[in-house]
């Protein structure tokens, strides 16, 4: 049995150890109030930082990212950052996490149904792991499939707020219609996946893919394989592109934190190159494996 499913049977079996306003606690006795606005409102942000070998990937980047989400929506920290790192630390440690995930939220706080909020709200952090195989999958192997579909998102993508249900119809419809994943489109050009960063390689071998704005999540993976292609002098071009122009892309990929760089080998109704990943995507693989510390 290899590690990441060992421990897989070790959580199925034990029960996972979750996070919940400054408790750890099984995840059956886990609570949280009726009235929390994260739970009526969508009123708070999340992160989900990668697991790779025990060790959490890219966390500094997933921890900025949720103090700016927070600053935006005007919530506070709940913890100091490094108070956030301890709990993340404790919670890989209490479920013996290998390989996976650790999820964190933060809701604005408790108090009676109301869309206006008080000012001194508490701010609740809740957290937990998840886990699951990171590296070597049959689809970072083989590329997935994605869909198109129209963005039914609001226009502050750049927060990651809890609010998915956009997310979640279009991944659902995608799967119904026999795809591994989606892209969403507005105003005719690619915005990014329902959970991912897009990336088009175009035949004179640049890689293309979204500037940071409202319209889209600055993707933590995204940032720290833009480092990775500085480094060694791969070129990134940021800018927005058809649903045209990644049909007719000699390779495509996306990025997140929990698929990493994933291949993407059909768009749609078309066949991206001659179907399998390309060695621009091959490479990036290579490049942020080996930065996240796996061995080769």
């Amino acid at each position: 049995m290899s590690a990441p499913t060992q421990r897989m049977h070790y959580e199925e079996q034990m029960g996972r150890i979750v996070y919940v306003h400054g408790d750890f606690v099984p995840e059956e006795q886990a609570r949280i109030g009726l009235f929390d606005r994260g739970f009526l409102f969508g009123d708070a942000v999340y992160e989900v930082t990668a697991v790779i070998e025990g060790r959490m990937v890219d966390n500094d980047l997933h921890l900025a990212r949720l103090e700016r989400s927070l600053k935006a929506l005007g919530i506070p920290l709940p913890q100091s950052l490094a108070q956030i790192v301890e709990v993340q630390s404790q919670l890989i440690a209490r479920n013996a996490l290998h390989e996976g995930a650790v999820y964190l939220q933060v809701s604005r706080g408790e108090a009676d149904r109301d869309f206006l909020y008080s000012e001194n709200m508490t701010p609740k952090l809740i957290g937990f792991t998840q886990a699951k195989t990171m590296v070597g999958t049959k689809t970072q192997r083989d590329g997935i499939s994605v869909d198109l579909a129209a963005d039914p998102r609001w226009q502050r993508r750049d927060i990651k707020t809890t609010m998915l249900l956009g997310q979640v119809m279009a991944k659902q419809a995608a799967r119904a219609r026999g795809f591994d994943d989606v892209w969403l489109v507005e105003d005719g050009l690619v915005t990014e996946g329902a959970s991912s960063t897009a990336y088009v390689v175009t035949a004179d071998g640049r890689i293309l893919t979204r500037a940071a704005s409202q319209a889209t999540l600055p993707g933590c993976t995204q940032r720290a394989l833009a480092r990775l292609c500085a480094m060694h002098d791969v070129r990134i071009e940021e800018r927005a592109f058809t649903p045209q122009e990644a049909q007719g892309a000699a390779e495509a990929f996306q990025t997140s934190a929990t698929s990493l760089v994933m291949p993407v080998v059909r768009i749609a109704d078309r066949v991206i190159g001659d179907g399998k990943p390309g060695p621009i995507t091959r490479r990036l693989q290579a490049l942020y494996l080996e930065a996240a510390g796996v061995p080769a």
